[in-house]
């Protein structure tokens, strides 16, 4: 998808915030609202923030990776963490993780702990000891789904590609034809397959719920969080979390303003004739290609989410306050198809990061 620089005006699901040309204009004194949905609108920091990874010395199999994921929070402030094996779905062993903060100044980025610093500039991290020698040099990159632009099963339904919404109530569309956050399936779902690619705004000053928050309601009972959870470590509110009731086995977010993937396989609740509940409901969620939910039973809805019932109820993709945009959204009920495992499987020849 293109990117306009054709300056446009959007008022928008919420007197929050105002779209002009990508970037969501706050009140100085409140720059926790300011969400930016181009690359082309962004600031200096979100040049570097970002993944970075590389090896350390060795030879042969004694070489380890080491991932970086730098995040901007405002202003040249940053965090970041360390990640021994490599980045999340891409070698990280999920348990070492160092935590380093630091600032930016023109164009070099410092960051610090009390074992490790790094500096960051044009593309590259260079990784220093608690001794000062260096550890490792990291490049960055710029990591794409294994289900990105995943094409309609057969059988799907196609909800939206960015020609209609006959299949939503209450849509809205922006000038670059990506669906926004905030609205709802005509149709009511029991068992399905459904993929959609979202993407979160670059939200620097905001923290936790505020940064970026939507979320796929199945039935409008059980959440799927959508937020802004890049570094973090993937608790129950975070994204990929089944919201406040199971978190994600990882946390695969991707920084802010890439695209994004969910391959959601669902299987409704069982009600006998009396309406008393004879099984969970259950579910497996791909993010960004890797699992992180898999056969998840739920035991109740999550949340904020309408009580379980017999009755289907459509999907919902919330509207929190924040410009989340989703695209290539399409549906299956055919069983056959509603292995996301084994078709994300065949995605896995394509090239999953550039550099």
């Amino acid at each position: 998808m293109m990117w306009r620089t054709k300056p446009m005006l959007v008022m928008a699901l919420s007197s929050m915030w105002i779209l002009v040309s990508g970037v969501l204009a706050a009140p100085q004194e409140d720059k926790r609202k300011l969400a930016i949905t181009g690359p082309t609108a962004a600031d200096a920091d979100f040049a570097l923030q970002g993944e970075y990874l590389g090896r350390m010395p060795g030879r042969g199999f004694r070489r380890s990776s080491l991932g970086l994921q730098v995040i901007a929070m405002g202003d040249g402030a940053f965090s970041a963490v360390l990640l021994a094996g490599g980045l999340p779905g891409a070698g990280w062993d999920r348990a070492t993780r160092h935590s380093l903060e630091g600032n930016r100044k023109e164009d070099l980025l410092s960051l610090a702990s009390t074992q490790w610093s790094a500096s960051v500039r044009d593309g590259r991290a260079t990784i220093h000891g608690s001794g000062g020698g260096v550890v490792a040099v990291l490049n960055k990159i710029h990591r794409v789904s294994a289900t990105l632009g995943a094409r309609p099963a057969a059988d799907a339904t196609v909800l939206f590609d960015g020609t209609s919404v006959e299949h939503w109530r209450d849509a809205k569309v922006t000038e670059d034809g990506l669906l926004m956050a905030g609205v709802m399936t005509q149709m009511p779902v029991q068992d399905f397959y459904l993929h959609l690619e979202f993407r979160t705004p670059y939200m620097p000053y905001a923290r936790g719920q505020a940064r970026a928050n939507s979320g796929v309601y199945i039935q409008r009972r059980y959440e799927v969080q959508i937020l802004d959870s890049f570094g973090l470590k993937g608790v129950g509110n975070e994204c990929g979390a089944l919201y406040r009731q199971q978190q994600p086995d990882l946390n695969m977010c991707f920084p802010p303003l890439s695209w994004q993937t969910y391959d959601i396989q669902f299987t409704a609740a069982q009600w006998n004739t009396a309406g008393e509940k004879t099984a969970n409901a259950r579910l497996t969620v791909l993010h960004n290609g890797e699992p992180i939910h898999s056969d998840r039973e739920l035991s109740n809805k999550t949340g904020a989410g309408k009580p379980e019932g017999p009755e289907p109820l459509p999907i919902y993709l919330q509207d929190h306050g924040n410009p989340v945009q989703f695209r290539n959204v399409w549906i299956s009920f055919d069983p056959a198809t509603a292995q996301p495992a084994q078709r994300c499987r065949l995605f896995r020849r394509r090239l999953l990061w550039r550099r």
